[in-house]
């Protein structure tokens, strides 16, 4: 469904707006303000290339080049060349969300007015992303410096009527096209690019960064889903929740283990189950019950970080060199007495890439805490006395929910087998560029890390609900599980004769996915999970 439409002046885009566009087909439109700053920037740019003097990025090669200064009058075709000559990317295309995501967040880095481009080019990108005009992106190539240059070529090609493009139709439908009947169809004309206009379209890192926005917000929600099956899995299993106590995590007041610890007594609150049992002669529970604050809240705090710098790169400007007013910058920045160009390093991908990473090893412990409580669940040397092994009733005639825990553990294995792309670099450009992020392929892996944990906490949610079958019926759950249990049993049967149990996990999957068992907890709780 669309949402309403998100005005982008380079100051206030959110994560949940870069979601609400990529996702959801929100409209976008530039501030007026945005269009001042735009065509302010610009009109220093066209003072710099009248002054005749050599400016990187305006009228000089690119990279190792950046020597080798420009006629005047082949300056606008560099920047033709510069479009075309990057779009050097390989492998598969970039899905619908990952290039609007890409769109929005060039657009809002473009609204700041730094980068010198004319306001009919940011013009035709917002016509293109409310037109659903979405580029055919190749989506490896990009080092994350000097931004995601490969990916982002790829994009403006269309700009020029070159390239090809996914034009949505009436009804659902789409079209591949040329990029000029791209265009065409979005009532729009060619362009021909001014000097710094394609360096200003192709530096930056959007791709890195409308990746990482999509990330945050599906890792809150994986997290919110294992909390939620966690508090199942500790319920059917017969754990307490003492470790839940505000006393204990007042005394280590990490802010994602408080947290944690509140959403799982929320859960529990007024579970007979619980209750059931709490002069029992447990003395203790494992840890994958007792420590789910400390874990789940470690990997929320490594979530927020990230957030934190995906807030601070989606209203940024992240392309070179910059276009400044020549007061705001020291005397040996080149340029006029009008604007002053600098040329520094903001396309560095490296504050994304490091904390991309970070979330990735953050989130695998995610899955590797889920998987163990799945085996707590099935396992019949761990499992407690009222659950049959592999949680069926006919167990060695009947395999129950056995093969799920071997997916989930290799689910696990792949987001260790995860690289740290941030940790290498490999140096290009004649050794110009010679150090790297990788940010774009930070991104990239935790898409995938943070899609394998969500089905690993499905079957984790899958398992709880066929373990809350074999709980003495009388006991009621608490809410907050009641509601988990019943959003589980919405999509999938109880489990009594063997059957594939993939379809069971895909559903619950897309329970989670979403935002399905949000919405449930939210009606049912008085207040949403954190």
């Amino acid at each position: 469904m669309q949402s309403e439409t998100v005005v982008l002046d380079g100051d206030s885009l959110t994560v949940e707006d870069v979601v609400a566009v990529a996702r959801d087909g929100a409209t976008v439109e530039l501030a007026a303000d945005a269009r001042e700053a735009i065509r302010t920037s610009r009109e220093r740019i066209e003072d710099i290339v009248e002054s005749g003097d050599p400016v990187y990025g305006v009228n000089t090669g690119f990279g190792e080049l950046v020597d080798t200064q420009i006629p005047r009058e082949k300056v606008d075709q560099l920047q033709t060349n510069l479009v075309r000559s990057h779009a050097a990317g390989a492998d598969r295309e970039l899905r619908r969300e990952e290039v609007r995501s890409m769109l929005v967040t060039r657009i809002n880095a473009l609204a700041k007015g730094y980068s010198g481009i004319r306001e009919v080019v940011v013009d035709h990108l917002v016509a293109m992303l409310n037109e659903g005009v979405h580029p055919v992106v190749k989506s490896r190539g990009s080092l994350g410096a000097s931004g995601d240059l490969a990916p982002l070529a790829h994009m403006s090609l269309v700009l020029l009527g070159e390239g090809e493009a996914i034009v949505e139709g009436d009804g659902g439908t789409t079209k591949r096209l040329p990029g000029d009947e791209a265009l065409a169809a979005a009532g729009l004309e060619p362009l021909t690019l001014r000097a710094k206009e394609g360096l200003a379209l192709i530096n930056g890192t959007q791709l890195s960064v409308g990746l990482a926005a999509m990330v945050v917000v599906d890792a809150e929600r994986v997290l919110r889903a294992a909390d939620a099956g966690g508090a199942l899995t500790t319920e059917v299993t017969m754990g307490t929740t003492a470790s839940c106590d505000p006393a204990i995590h007042a005394v280590r007041p990490h802010a994602g283990q408080q947290a944690t610890a509140r959403n799982i007594k929320r859960l529990c609150k007024g579970s007979e189950i619980v209750e059931s049992h709490r002069n029992c002669d447990r003395v203790q529970d494992a840890y994958a019950l007792r420590c789910i604050p400390q874990v789940h809240g470690a990997v929320r705090d490594a979530v927020s970080h990230l957030r934190e710098a995906v807030e601070v790169e989606l209203n940024s400007v992240t392309d070179n060199p910059l276009v400044f007013p020549r007061e705001q910058v020291d005397e040996r920045a080149s340029g006029t007495a009008l604007g002053a160009v600098i040329s520094g390093g903001n396309f560095h991908g490296e504050p994304l890439a490091l904390r991309l990473d970070y979330a990735v090893n953050a989130l695998t412990e995610l899955a590797a805490i889920s998987e163990r409580r799945v085996d707590r669940m099935v396992n019949p040397n761990l499992q407690e006395p009222h659950l049959p092994p592999f949680l069926t009733e006919d167990s060695g005639f009947q395999s129950g929910y056995m093969i799920p825990q071997y997916t989930a553990a290799a689910l696990l294995n792949e987001c260790r087998s995860e690289g740290r792309p941030s940790m290498d670099s490999t140096p290009v450009s004649g050794g110009q560029e010679d150090h790297v992020s990788m940010s774009a392929t930070s991104a990239f892996a935790a898409r995938r890390v943070t899609e394998r944990v969500r089905t690993v906490v499905a079957i984790e949610l899958l398992c709880a609900a066929q373990a809350a079958e074999f709980v003495d019926e009388e006991l009621a759950h608490a809410p907050g599980t009641g509601a988990v249990y019943e959003s589980v049993r919405d999509v999938v049967p109880p489990l009594t004769d063997d059957r594939p149990p993939h379809p069971d996990i895909e559903a619950v999957d897309a329970l989670v996915d979403g935002g399905l068992l949000d919405e449930r907890l939210d009606s049912v709780l008085s207040e949403s999970l954190e």
